[in-house]
């Protein structure tokens, strides 16, 4: 194991030609050479050894599901997923030496590489007011702080308490529960930045905001849409369904912005056609299309589908099920029909013909699923996008049956299992109903703040306490400045977390950091050795038992740390069984299983050899909408509007980074090799624009405010996006998301739809 850095790296960019498939022998070697410099090879074998598997620690990298159990390989784990696991393992230590060495002053200036590469934290740490530097705390002392100061609050609507994804459904449950106890539905989550599109079309459609298909229905469908996502770095095991689905016949369709080495080939190197063989190829056809533009190429498929019902009457068009179990057919199909096709190639970039090649894909197929992720739901019209893609299923019954339906592919391992457990500011009622039953006492009815309303009203001075259960807040959120600023107001900021990031750094006038332990890590409480449960993106609710030696004897578990902040903020004003809920997981379990639908006698159940599936109604040819069927929707067709010589940039991922920590500065998939401060342009933009491969640019934001939003010194790389397109990583970039740039309907951030021009930076004045 290396010991971590003291100096950030510079290395120079050095640009090679994309992969042309992912995965094969290197990713088992990179992921083994990044392992082995954060811990021993005794850690790195049991982590990745029980990893998935039945009793074993769940990938904390993302959210796809596993095999069934007797189906799983003794490796069921990715090379993003290998590293990530032995991240946590980490031998690094953050001790009390290391921040008596580095101010908060020193640390805001490093990358967030850096401050991950430091190692875990060890033990609670307070910046004072008008101090510079964190210095220890004990446990007791850091509840009483931040009791005290929630406790004087004007409102219990003055904090918020904002949850990741990587938190367990018996964390997340509790810190809800603490959060309404106290009194405010202010509970802000990732999922408000990442899938929030998703949740509000598929609930106004479908009933449901989760997603309708099992890795069973992946292997046996005939066409699969992968629209606006990168299986191949931000959930590869998707690549190995995907595998399985090719060879039973299945047909891929990717539509992206630009070629991913993993929708193109998979070398699964987990078989022998993976390692001395060519792989399988994933992407039957690859769609070149605009960014935003899947509205369009939807609307227009929709539209070829009712032509083809025209001239086959009955043989299109699933009459019986649009009959039995939708409304709005009627006002849909009519306004499909006056779609036009200059309108569509506009946004798309596509031809009439282009997209009747993919209807002629539909027709040929009996059961169709339509994947997507981010690329779909971070732009304005991001939930009209994901309600004509229901559009489109529904048009030929591929809802509610198997190898059919929806899949919005999430990213954080248990962002879905977190908003089961009632991680919204806007939980039904009849969720909160079920928590006055059970608790006895009345939680709050008004809606809360979601992540970016949590950023304004910070911005205002109406938040004084933020709490964050993992995460990294200021990253993730939009308009980078913006965030930092309004986090600064805060009385106090606390950040419950394994590894330092960005967020410690940007304080409030008090600031805390509350180690905790990982998921890979043996939890022991009063009533023995606990266990957690997650849910997948598929519904999935399985456990998760850490086996490592904790990182230090004074960290406490995510549970631990929020029963006792609870029991020292609430004290006895409500009949909560803190102390009970600390001692035996088992005992919040119980009570989930009474308000949660689907999780009935949820201790016993889960203990079985793959868990849970939770009922969705859709598959039982239930539709919970105010109307009790499907609906078709009118989606109006939009995209912003970019002015000559400016690009729509979308913010992206890099192959080696893990949400918004980057473990290198390489991005192998994509030929970028030690920065990351790059823009991938098409090379017809850039003659267009007078740029040449290797110039250094100041990306500069265009929004409707008169507020400059600019990211710094970014090297042009030639890719090929399609025209008017570019791209660059996230976080780096966030400070050109603005703050109330915004899907309609969902309020998510329009990452993916940023409006930029490129503008030179002057001889002499580039970082390097």
């Amino acid at each position: 194991m290396k010991k971590p850095p003291g100096e950030e790296p510079k290395d120079a960019l050095t640009v090679t030609p994309p992969k042309k498939w992912a995965a094969g022998v290197p990713a088992v070697v990179h992921a083994l050479e990044y392992s082995l410099e954060q811990t021993s090879v005794g850690k790195t074998g049991v982590d990745l050894l029980t990893m998935n598997q039945v009793g074993g620690v769940d990938c904390p990298g993302c959210a796809w599901a596993d095999p069934a159990p007797g189906h799983r390989h003794r490796n069921e784990y990715c090379e993003n997923g290998a590293k990530h696991i032995n991240d946590e393992a980490t031998g690094r230590r953050v001790t009390d030496d290391f921040f008596r060495r580095h101010s908060v002053t020193d640390l805001s200036g490093r990358s967030g590489m850096w401050l991950n590469h430091q190692g875990r934290l060890t033990r609670p740490m307070v910046k004072r007011p008008a101090c510079d530097h964190y210095e220890p705390i004990s446990w007791s002392d850091a509840f009483g702080l931040l009791a005290d100061e929630l406790n004087s609050l004007a409102s219990p609507d003055e904090a918020v308490f904002y949850t990741s994804g990587r938190a367990s459904n018996e964390a997340a449950f509790v810190f809800q529960l603490f959060a309404r106890a106290f009194g405010t539905n202010n509970l802000p989550d990732c999922s408000n930045m990442c899938h929030e599109s998703s949740g509000f079309a598929l609930h106004e459609t479908l009933g449901t905001g989760k997603g309708t298909v099992s890795l069973h229905d992946l292997h046996h469908a005939d066409l699969i849409f992968l629209v606006g996502q990168n299986p191949g770095t931000n959930h590869p095991r998707q690549l190995s369904a995907l595998e399985q689905a090719k060879l039973n016949g299945a047909r891929v369709i990717a539509v992206n912005t630009l070629p991913e080495a993993g929708l193109l080939r998979f070398k699964n190197p987990q078989k022998a056609r993976g390692v001395i063989g060519h792989g399988v190829q994933i992407a039957d056809r690859f769609v070149h299309i605009r960014a935003g533009g899947d509205l369009a190429l939807f609307q227009g498929l929709n539209r070829l589908l009712l032509e083809a019902e025209d001239a086959r009457p009955g043989q299109v068009l699933d009459h019986e099920f649009i009959r039995s179990h939708t409304s709005g057919f009627e006002a849909f199909a009519e306004h499909a029909r006056t779609i036009g096709w200059q309108d569509v190639r506009a946004a798309t970039g596509l031809t009439r013909d282009q997209i009747a090649k993919l209807r002629d894909d539909v027709l040929r197929s009996e059961r169709v699923i339509v994947c997507w992720a981010m690329g779909v739901t971070q732009h304005k019209h991001g939930v009209p996008t994901i309600r004509e893609i229901v559009n489109f299923l529904m048009l030929r019954g591929n809802l509610g049956r198997a190898g059919a339906g929806a899949c919005p592919v999430r990213g954080h391992s248990n962002v879905q299992g977190d908003r089961t457990m009632g991680i919204w500011e806007q939980m039904p009622d009849a969720f909160l109903d079920a928590l006055r039953e059970e608790f006895g006492f009345d939680p709050p009815r008004a809606h809360g703040l979601d992540s970016v309303n949590t950023i304004r009203a910070m911005r205002e001075g109406r938040i004084k306490v933020f709490l964050g259960l993992a995460g990294n807040f200021v990253r993730a959120a939009p308009d980078s400045a913006v965030t930092e600023d309004a986090m600064r107001t805060c009385r106090l900021t606390a950040h419950i977390s394994t590894k330092l990031n960005r967020s410690h750094t940007v304080c409030g006038e008090t600031a805390l950091i509350l180690p905790t332990l990982g998921r890979t890590e043996r939890d022991f409480q009063a009533g023995g050795e606990q266990f957690v449960t997650v849910e997948n993106s598929m519904s999935e609710v399985h456990t998760s038992h850490g086996r490592l030696k904790p990182a230090s004897n004074l960290l406490l578990s995510e549970v631990a740390i929020l029963c006792r902040l609870a029991r020292r903020t609430l004290g006895g004003e409500v009949a909560v069984p803190w102390e009970e809920f600390e001692g035996d997981y088992g005992a919040i379990r119980d009570r989930i299983s009474r308000i949660v639908p689907g999780l009935h006698d949820f201790n016993r159940r889960v203990a079985r050899p793959g868990g849970i599936r939770l009922p969705n109604p859709v598959n039982e040819g239930v539709f919970p909408t105010p109307a009790g069927k499907a609906l078709f929707t009118r989606n109006a067709w939009e995209m912003p509007e970019v002015p000559r010589g400016h690009l729509l940039l979308q913010t992206l991922r890099s192959h080696d980074q893990w949400n918004t920590v980057p473990y290198t500065p390489n991005d192998r998939y994509r030929g970028i090799h030690g920065s990351r401060r790059v823009v991938l342009v098409n090379p017809d933009d850039l003659t267009e624009l007078g740029l040449s491969e290797g110039a250094h640019v100041d990306l500069v934001g265009v929004w409707t405010d008169a507020t400059e939003r600019r990211a710094e010194d970014f090297e042009v790389v030639p890719y090929p996006t399609t025209r008017g397109s570019a791209a660059a990583y996230y976080p780096e970039t966030q400070i050109l998301v603005p703050l109330d740039s915004v899907a309609d309907t969902s309020n998510q951030p329009t990452s993916k739809g940023v409006v930029v021009r490129l503008e030179p930076v002057a001889a002499g004045a580039a970082q390097g």
